[in-house]
């Protein structure tokens, strides 16, 4: 099984989790998808914790990715505060999908512990981004800066499970313009 096996595996199951959950993933499934046997999958994940935490690792890793090369664009921090939403957007562009990691927190208490570590990674990871944001725009000290970080998360993930539950898009915007007007976002 080569490497590109291994990322359309990684690719399906993204897609997949992000429609169904850590639930909905399934080796015969993402085998059919991808075009290999379902025991071919076992030669990089050898369960599904195995890949539920390689997927949910991606994703985050890629989502750190994108903050950064965010900030790497523009030397602004107010308008890379402007542009977090876009992030969750994305998902919603695509087929109505929700984040990954936002679908994989609701099922928490059935997740294994290396999809929980990894789970938890993908909020760590925007909190820390925003709040050093939040600090280099000067929105708030660095003594505030995380909690204004959390908050800021939670609604635009909120926003976007609100938006799918309904699959309107236009909602996801509405909310994040009125988090605009009430000052948790960044006009």
């Amino acid at each position: 099984m080569s490497i590109n096996s291994k990322e359309a595996i990684l690719a399906a199951a993204r897609q997949s989790a992000q429609a169904h959950g850590y639930g909905g993933l399934n080796f015969r499934d993402l085998a059919e998808e991808v075009g290999i046997k379902a025991a071919s999958i076992y030669h990089h994940f050898p369960s599904k914790a195995d890949l539920g935490a390689a997927v949910a690792r991606r994703y985050w890793e890629d989502t750190m990715g994108d903050l950064d090369a965010m900030l790497m664009e523009t030397s602004d921090p107010v308008g890379c505060l402007r542009r977090y939403p876009q992030i969750f957007r994305r998902s919603l562009e695509s087929g109505n999908r929700l984040c990954l990691c936002s679908f994989m927190s609701a099922e928490y208490d059935d997740l294994p512990d290396p999809v929980k570590k990894e789970v938890q990674a993908f909020a760590d990871v925007n909190v820390a981004w925003l709040s050093k944001v939040l600090s280099a725009a000067g929105v708030v000290g660095p003594e505030e800066s995380e909690q204004r970080a959390r908050a800021i998360f939670s609604a635009v993930a909120g926003a976007q499970l609100m938006a799918r539950s309904r699959a309107d898009i236009s909602l996801f915007d509405a909310l994040i313009e009125s988090y605009r007007v009430v000052g948790l976002l960044l006009a």
